[in-house]
């Protein structure tokens, strides 16, 4: 992992506090600060008692064949390939400061495309839904669409891995037991996101999440996703469904160039880390 610039320590380090539907983020932009981001910081940030608290760090970076890269961590310090949400955030941010009505995203998925969607949503296409076991990844060959899993859940690559369950009644579900449960099972080499979701009418579902290497979140735009892909696949919704949080209402729509995400996004705060926080970390 890259190592903090040096002058951080000194001047201490600007950060945004970011939420879409609840699922919260702390942003950094090293385009202005020249900053490398390591997992002890990611770490410590996450802390919500002594450091800020959050569900995902994400790091802006200078484009390469796109207008912004952009790097993801979990709050145990480790990587996520995608964050459908915090892209979201940073699109709508990068879009009030400079003007423009779309931009493109560098993530570990790939390039995705955001756009203003008007009345102060945004719009971000996650990319093509990966379907086959080798692309969730699981851990060996079988049909993504019923897992030989109790309950028979759905496996969905969406740049990570997701598992969902289709139940009666997804807010009976004990989601710590469960999604720390299934987070780690063996059928999934990488770990994977875990949903709970039912039915509530025509084209909408309820969902609740549990997001692997960070827990139980209000919100989860990858798993949202994931989760309206795996109904579409089941026949229990088309696709184009309003999936409904803890956090908020995010909607989705499965097109052919891909699976497009609409929500609200909030820029709730701008701080900076002192360098006492910032010397005190532990590697």
């Amino acid at each position: 992992m890259p190592r903090m610039a040096q002058g951080t320590h000194q001047t201490g380090l600007p950060f945004m506090k970011m939420h879409g539907a609840g699922n919260d983020f702390v942003v950094i932009d090293a385009r202005a600060t020249g900053a490398g981001v390591s997992a002890a910081l990611a770490r410590a940030l996450a802390d919500r008692h002594r450091g800020v608290g959050f569900d995902q760090l994400a790091v802006i970076e200078t484009g390469n064949g796109a207008d912004l890269d952009l790097t993801f961590y979990n709050a145990d310090g480790s990587t996520a390939g995608a964050c459908g949400n915090a892209t979201r955030c940073i699109a709508r941010y990068e879009m009030d400061r400079t003007g423009a009505a779309d931009l493109t995203l560098r993530t570990e998925r790939g390039i995705l495309q955001a756009v203003d969607a008007g009345g102060g949503l945004t719009s971000v296409n996650m990319g093509v839904p990966q379907l086959d076991w080798r692309e969730v990844p699981l851990a060996r060959e079988m049909d993504t669409l019923t897992l030989p899993i109790e309950g028979a859940p759905v496996a969905t690559g969406m740049g990570n891995p997701h598992c969902t369950f289709f139940v009666d009644n997804a807010e009976a579900i004990d989601l710590a037991a469960r999604g720390a449960e299934m987070e780690h099972h063996p059928l999934f080499p990488e770990r994977t996101n875990v949903q709970f979701a039912h039915l509530v009418g025509p084209d909408h579902l309820r969902m609740r999440v549990w997001e692997r290497g960070v827990g139980v979140t209000l919100a989860s735009g990858s798993s949202s996703c994931a989760t309206a892909v795996a109904a579409a696949r089941r026949g229990l919704t088309g696709r184009k469904v309003t999936v409904d949080l803890d956090g908020g209402r995010i909607f989705i729509d499965w097109r052919e160039d891909g699976v497009w995400m609409t929500g609200p996004t909030a820029h709730v705060f701008d701080g900076v880390l002192t360098p006492d926080f910032l010397n005190g970390l532990a590697e």
